[in-house]
């Protein structure tokens, strides 16, 4: 963690998540025109946004914001892999890591980890179902596309919604904040498949 790292994730200690995340759903959930037009314009510009990917890229088509933020894609954008045994990704973001879940812990950033047990809500029963397990942390950045897919076919069993704060997970908070993804509010989605358990968990931000 380097100091500037650690400036910018200072605040948000202090600042009130819920209410400020509160604020912003109703500014990108606004349908006022004007409004609307010009959050996606300079989001677009700033990020790079490459609209010519998705289905709809007229932005006064979009009811608001977050009918841009979740917009549909050309169904030949993201081709979904046919190799045999090979998992696709859910996302449509960079991976920030990958590796094995080793005794439990789930590597986050240089010097950090968070456990298993306690990204899936701190039941030792689902948690033990993922030992020795593999994971992958995928990163959404504001121009990605903002839907999720199944990596492989499979039955959904259980869904966990679990309270918690909503750090940014940007990479200097992710190199600051201790255990960052279990802490944070977030839905474990636990499914049946036919290479074992899996868990695709949906953390806020």
């Amino acid at each position: 963690m380097t100091f500037k790292e650690a400036l910018t994730t200072l605040p948000q200690y202090i600042l009130p998540h819920h209410f400020l995340s509160e604020i912003v759903s109703k500014f990108t959930h606004s349908e006022c025109k004007v409004w609307k037009n010009l959050m996606i314009t300079q989001i677009s510009k700033i990020y790079g946004v490459n609209m010519s990917e998705a289905k709809e890229q007229d932005i006064n088509n979009f009811v608001s914001f977050n009918h841009f933020f979740t917009r549909e894609l050309k169904d030949d954008a993201r081709p979904i892999t046919t190799v045999k045994n090979a998992i696709a990704c859910p996302a449509d973001g960079a991976v920030s890591q990958a590796g094995k879940i080793e005794q439990g812990d789930i590597f986050q950033a240089k010097g950090k980890s968070f456990s298993a047990f306690d990204l899936l809500g701190g039941d030792a029963e689902r948690a033990k179902a993922f030992e020795d397990g593999s994971f992958t942390t995928i990163y959404l950045s504001p121009k990605d596309y903002h839907r999720l897919h199944m990596p492989i076919k499979g039955t959904l069993t259980e869904m966990i919604h679990i309270p918690g704060r909503l750090f940014s997970v940007n990479a200097a908070t992710v190199n600051s904040v201790s255990g960052l993804f279990a802490r944070n509010e977030r839905v474990a989605c636990i499914f049946d498949t036919e290479l074992g358990p899996m868990a695709l968990i949906l953390v806020g931000a």
